[in-house]
């Protein structure tokens, strides 16, 4: 990557700055084009750097002992404005003085509290602040704004506000000493936010699992609903119920094997084995496609081996209940009987001419 003088990229981003607030400045002023300027401003902010841009932002410098963190990111793939940005504010923290007072004037307008999640999650954490009323709002409107955010890539099935999530996770939820900056009920929706998108997001391998657990912070009504581990999987079986977008539930159920080994009350246990169940029959209400059919049923007999084959008979019991799902399944098995026919044949030729081929020893 070509080198680029500093003082270059800071002008960069102080033009980016300056756009924002003008943009922000329209905005407050303009009462007819302000959900129009405020959305526009947001997929701006969202949009991943193009070539012309990440030549002049994503500079090649090393920074101490290494290569900056931001850099690194560029090296792996795409990158976002919001992401650079975000360091940016954190490393300059009074070029986002204005912006921040833009915002708050703006607080209850939609796509605002969007736009402070992907400019400030960094800066919320990373910058001293005083006022704890200030805090407390600040914590309400980046838990809305990112939880909104992540819809967006539920939505359309992308990735692009991973890092959001991740810096959310690993920079915030795994740490204590950060994420008490926030107010204790900001934390308490941050954590249950990450519960329902963590399994979207790939990073829900069973050590960072167990250690996100451990930090989970104490609720008022756990006497009632159990410890961590049940909210966890509370919001994860509400959150299986909301999705619509067939290949996003399809990756939720086949992540969800790392629940295999938590302890969770009875009452948690049977919900979650009711939603996995609901998604293992045809019909309403949730009307899920063979795929999801099967991607349930792997999971509910995984997690739950004990009464897996009654379960299967009954749910075969109640499908011949309804004949008009008889062609569809008759074609179904026989077209898996014949593909399972066709690849042991093909397997056996393989091996046969393999076998055939390969030069005897001497």
């Amino acid at each position: 990557m070509q080198e680029v003088p500093t003082n270059r990229r800071s002008d960069y981003l102080a033009a980016l700055t300056q756009e924002i607030e003008r943009k922000l400045q329209k905005a407050l002023t303009n009462h007819s084009q302000r959900l129009q300027v405020l959305q526009q401003l947001f997929a701006d902010i969202a949009l991943e750097i193009d070539d012309r841009a990440r030549d002049i932002i994503l500079t090649k410098r090393v920074e101490g002992d290494g290569i900056s963190k931001l850099e690194d990111i560029a090296e792996g793939g795409c990158i976002c404005f919001y992401e650079v940005l975000a360091d940016h504010y954190v490393k300059s923290p009074e070029s986002a003085r204005r912006i921040l007072d833009l915002i708050m004037q703006l607080w209850s307008q939609s796509f605002v509290s969007h736009i402070f999640a992907l400019l400030f999650h960094k800066w919320s954490f990373e910058v001293p602040i005083d006022e704890s009323e200030a805090s407390t709002r600040y914590g309400s409107a980046l838990v809305q704004g990112a939880s909104d955010v992540f819809w967006i890539d539920i939505q359309t099935n992308t990735r692009h506000f991973f890092s959001l999530f991740r810096y959310l996770l690993e920079e915030v939820a795994l740490i204590p000493d950060r994420s008490k900056k926030i107010s204790i009920q900001a934390r308490r929706d941050l954590y249950l936010l990450l519960s329902r998108f963590i399994l979207f997001y790939d990073l829900g391998e069973e050590d960072v699992l167990q250690n996100f657990l451990m930090q989970f912070p104490t609720y008022p009504n756990s006497f009632l609903v159990g410890g961590p581990a049940d909210y966890f999987v509370i919001e994860l079986t509400d959150m299986l119920q909301k999705l619509k977008v067939e290949p996003v539930l399809i990756h939720y159920l086949s992540c969800m094997g790392v629940l295999q080994g938590l302890e969770l009350r009875m009452a948690t246990s049977t919900r979650l084995k009711a939603c996995l169940y609901s998604f293992t029959s045809p019909g309403g209400p949730a009307y899920p496609t063979r795929a999801v059919r099967h991607a349930a049923w792997n999971t509910l007999d995984f997690l739950f081996p004990v009464g897996r084959y009654p379960r299967h008979v009954i749910s075969l019991f109640f499908r011949l209940l309804y004949p008009w799902y008889w062609p569809s399944s008759c074609w179904n098995f026989i077209m898996t009987c014949v593909k399972t026919i066709f690849y042991y044949v093909l397997g056996l030729i393989i091996s046969s001419w393999e076998s055939m081929n390969r030069p005897k020893n001497a």
